[in-house]
């Protein structure tokens, strides 16, 4: 039986020296988080502006992880390529400095003819040909691509792969497809605001941007869940509701960063062309915080 991936991953952001990566700040992160229940951490995912990176600039961030990760913790690395060829390739140049798994988006440029059939196929070949396990990334919002209940069914079959991240947000989609799912597989939650909801249903786990801002309290969720304690998991599920959606919806990635640098990580500017959070999302954000008692805990 394949491992199966529960609890919190961290989906971390990429902090920036002017137009190049910092690997100091981006270990002092990591530092910092090891302190917390976290399962792992997944670099250049979304909330690491992966479309933004180089692979070089990816490569160096998984092999400063590689030395600030504690021993306990995994690291998942996004990988997609818009072709199959490309993503083998550079999921295997992951593989070669340490990353024990890979999150693969859906390809997107070409729309309409990611059919099923295509979807399977790039799947499949990426699974027989990468030395690391795969883990499907379900994000239509982003993608405009859906990953449909009989093909996430069908690639669990395949022994290479692990599970999926579904960010969709649609408890149905995860509803349709789990009794048909086998035991071994990890259905890993990309959507903070139902994250406990996910878990009664039967998910693993959870790789989520607001683990970045409060791990301690996403992990606790986890762990109320684990001791069936599902009043008091729901009680703090909803309580951040508001920062998840801050941190996704109203401000993306800016609204996360300028959070960061509130509660003393390193956050820093987004990579352009996003733009610097502006000062009503500075006040919003700081408002959210303080009604959480998080202002300023840095």
């Amino acid at each position: 039986m394949a491992e199966i991936y529960k609890g919190v991953f961290a989906a971390l952001t990429t902090p920036f020296n002017g137009d190049a990566i910092s690997t100091e700040k981006f270990y002092e992160n990591i530092k910092k988080y090891n302190s917390f229940k976290l399962t792992g951490y997944v670099i250049a995912g979304s909330s690491g502006e992966a479309p933004y990176l180089t692979d070089n600039e990816s490569e160096k961030l998984v092999q400063t992880a590689k030395e600030a990760v504690s021993p306990d913790k995994k690291i998942l690395v996004g990988t997609a390529r818009e072709s199959t060829a490309a993503s083998v390739t550079f999921t295997n140049r992951m593989a070669a400095i340490g990353a024990d798994a890979a999150l693969i988006r859906t390809p997107f440029y070409f729309k309409s003819q990611m059919t099923h059939k295509a979807l399977k196929k790039h799947y499949m070949t990426i699974a027989d040909k990468v030395r690391i396990p795969v883990i499907p990334y379900h994000i239509p919002q982003i993608t405009g691509i859906s990953i449909n209940p009989k093909l996430v069914i069908e690639l669990a079959a395949h022994p290479n792969i692990l599970g999926i991240k579904d960010s969709s947000g649609n408890l149905a989609f995860l509803g349709e497809v789990i009794q048909d799912l086998p035991p071994d597989f990890s259905y890993l939650l990309g959507a903070g605001s139902v994250f406990f909801q996910g878990l009664l249903m039967g998910a693993s786990g959870g790789i989520l941007r607001l683990a970045d801002i409060v791990p301690d309290r996403c992990t606790e969720i986890y762990t109320l869940f684990v001791q069936k304690k599902w009043g008091e998991a729901l009680k703090l599920q909803a309580a951040l509701i508001p920062l998840n959606n801050a941190i996704i919806q109203t401000y993306g990635i800016p609204g996360a960063k300028y959070v960061l640098d509130l509660l003393g990580y390193h956050g820093g500017l987004p990579r352009p062309p996003l733009l610097p959070l502006e000062e009503n999302g500075k006040r919003d954000m700081e408002r959210i915080l303080r009604k959480l008692g998080l202002n300023n805990r840095g």
